[in-house]
């Protein structure tokens, strides 16, 4: 009976909850422009699609959530360098986490309340399905980001040589970029929204050398960043860019071998554990399974008769 009126005060509390706030987004303002409008008859609006609708909500719930400008912009650069540029995208971040914060715990409640469990345990798992909605969107945001880089780390090389081969064709640095940005549009994505956006900041005026920064800043790619160094010096001390990118070029697939290469290295350590935990067993239980079988059905009885 207990957990029947548990379910239907959370489901009570939950419609209030969405009443309120669709009649407060939703009715009161159409409402206050019909007065404003003198009962003008407004044109007929387009259907708009649900998950716009879903937007709206989160966004408006993150501007109720109070930040300090510290956190607003540090969050703004971990959404950037996992490729998310909206400009509400840290107002839809944090009302997500607040979505996600107060409804896990409610459906947590509702799944444990008819359970058998102990009450401390169902208050630790509402606790963790809590912490679970609030911190979960940051993981994706983390996770989305890591997944970026090693996109841009992977189609750097391609892109280096591309560019290397832009310039000694005679092609000058920025239209270098350019093109690089256009051919590897489909092949690397990622890179090739890194480059574009460095040739609309140089075209909206901004000097090379900022434009390079912001892209090392935006990407967040060592290998990147190491570029860019390489660039800015080039373009600094009038030295040829050609001869510094085939030689950074050069530097690249080297230090990329040796990566390679030390990975292997490190193979026969690492199956150590799979081949002791997976394959020994199996290894064993094939090997040794007869003989123990043979044992327990002959010898034990002779060893018992005598």
């Amino acid at each position: 009976m207990a957990s029947v009126i548990l379910t239907a005060l959370v489901f009570l509390v939950i419609a209030a909850a969405l009443s309120a706030a669709g009649l407060k987004m939703y009715v009161r303002p159409k409402e206050a422009m019909e007065r404003v409008a003198g009962g003008v008859e407004a044109p007929e609006e387009a259907p708009i699609h649900p998950s716009l609708v879903f937007h709206e909500v989160v966004k408006k719930l993150g501007n109720m959530v109070p930040a300090s400008p510290k956190d607003v912009t540090i969050m703004q650069r971990r959404l950037i360098r996992a490729g998310i540029r909206s400009q509400n995208a840290v107002k839809i971040l944090y009302g997500a986490k607040f979505a996600a914060g107060v409804a896990f715990p409610l459906l947590m409640a509702v799944l444990v309340s008819g359970s058998s469990a102990d009450s401390s345990n169902k208050f630790l798992a509402i606790l963790v399905s809590a912490a679970v909605g609030f911190f979960g969107p940051n993981e994706y945001v983390r996770m989305r980001a890591k997944k970026r880089h090693k996109e841009i780390s992977r189609g750097l090389p391609n892109a280096l040589d591309l560019l290397v081969v832009c310039v000694e064709s005679g092609l000058g640095l920025d239209q270098a970029i350019l093109q690089v940005s256009k051919e590897l549009d489909h092949a690397h994505p990622e890179i090739s929204e890194e480059f574009g956006l460095v040739n609309l900041e140089l075209k909206a005026g901004k000097r090379r050398i900022d434009a390079l920064r912001n892209l090392a800043e935006r990407a967040g790619v060592e290998d990147l960043r190491k570029l860019v160094a390489v660039l800015i010096q080039a373009d600094r001390f009038g030295t040829g860019v050609a001869q510094s990118l085939r030689a950074h070029a050069d530097f690249m697939r080297v230090q990329t071998r040796q990566v390679a290469e030390e990975k292997a290295a490190k193979l026969g350590v690492k199956l150590i554990f799979p081949i002791f935990f997976c394959i020994l067993p199996s290894l064993f239980v094939v090997t040794v399974g007869p003989v123990a079988m043979k044992i327990i059905r002959e010898l034990i009885p002779m060893m018992n008769n005598l």
